[in-house]
């Protein structure tokens, strides 16, 4: 099979932007991280992030997360084309600081929560799934 410098051209262009589209989806989750937390440093602990290890579905995977003396919950999903799937804010009369919901996935990837907590301290838990079934395109 032959290529002409036309055909080697438009697969090159078409390599290079499959390498950096991994690199705008990762910045767009630091892009929002950083909204969320101000640029703040994140510790570990307190935050309780329940996700199943395989997901036979990426359509419907179900997710929990519990930050006892949070006022706000961001979950994200790092390999989704958009990754920011939810955001809870707790007021100070909330019985309990959790929340539970279905996410859609694009494939196996981190999930990732981060909490505020009522002192203005950040706290972060990530778990991998792995998709069996494509979500989000696939």
């Amino acid at each position: 099979m032959d290529f002409s410098r036309r055909d080697t051209l438009g697969l090159a262009l078409g390599a290079a932007a499959l390498t950096v589209l991994p690199y705008r989806v990762n910045a767009a989750a630091e892009d929002r991280i950083a909204e969320f937390t101000g640029g703040a440093d994140m510790g570990e602990g307190g935050l309780t992030l329940t996700a199943p290890e395989i997901a036979e579905n990426g359509n419907t995977v179900p997710i929990e997360v519990s930050a006892p003396g949070a006022t706000a919950i961001l979950v994200l999903a790092m390999g989704n084309p958009t990754p920011g799937v939810a955001q809870f804010n707790f007021g100070p009369l909330a019985a309990a600081q959790s929340a539970s919901t279905r996410i859609r996935l694009a494939g196996t990837q981190d999930v990732v929560a981060i909490a505020k907590m009522a002192d203005g301290s950040f706290v972060k838990a990530s778990s991998t799934v792995k998709v069996t079934i494509g979500g989000c395109g696939g």
